[in-house]
């Protein structure tokens, strides 16, 4: 059984978000929290700590943001989900960088929602299209002068179970040079290894598991 915990400043709202996800096989909702200060004080205690956290973004005292990072710092494990009315993209992309593993809007169908938490679940993040199409458009204003078409190419690859020379072989490309773009790709993006470029892909949009 998956347990879940609903942020949210809005009562009724939060009892009905608590009600639905409750009818979702797997899914027990631990007890609702008015604002991100809230939740921290809760989560002190061992018994009150959650797989996931359906996350709003504008609360009073401490908002989803803030919160969402508190808890990527604090508590790793725990996974948030952004459920909220903000549609703006700024907004959307400052939840995810703060850590939260995916992002909904309040008008989303149930189906979505239950979907999004088991993917949540099973991979780790969830993403609509939408998202995606952010993620990635970010990632081309912060790397357009950085990382070049073919090194993002490589990325994709990189991401699946193909070796370098497989890699090298599918890009048409000597071994020499794949070789050159990982070392220019890991250190460009500071990373030291090929599951840091995965995991690095998986949050921003390049590849999906």
């Amino acid at each position: 059984m998956n347990k879940l915990v609903v942020v949210d400043d809005h009562t009724l709202l939060s009892q009905a978000i608590s009600g639905l996800v409750g009818s979702f096989e797997n899914f027990d909702v631990l007890y609702t929290c008015k604002n991100g200060q809230e939740l921290l004080d809760q989560l002190v205690f061992k018994d009150k700590q959650p797989d996931i956290v359906l996350m709003d973004v504008n609360m009073p005292i401490m908002d989803g943001i803030e919160t969402t990072t508190h808890l990527k710092e604090l508590y790793p494990d725990i996974k948030v989900l952004a459920l909220s009315v903000e549609e703006d993209e700024r907004t959307i992309l400052k939840m995810l960088r703060a850590g939260a593993r995916g992002y909904l809007l309040k008008d989303t169908e149930k189906t979505v929602l239950e979907n999004a938490l088991k993917e949540l679940v099973t991979q780790g993040y969830y993403h609509t299209n939408t998202v995606t199409r952010l993620l990635v458009k970010s990632l081309d204003d912060e790397h357009t002068l950085t990382l070049k078409e073919r090194e993002i190419e490589f990325i994709k690859h990189a991401c699946t179970e193909m070796t370098y020379n497989e890699i090298a072989d599918r890009m048409f490309l000597s071994p020499k040079t794949v070789q050159g773009y990982r070392d220019s790709v890991f250190s460009k993006l500071n990373l030291k290894n090929r599951t840091g470029l995965v995991i690095y892909a998986i949050k921003n949009g390049l590849f999906k598991p």
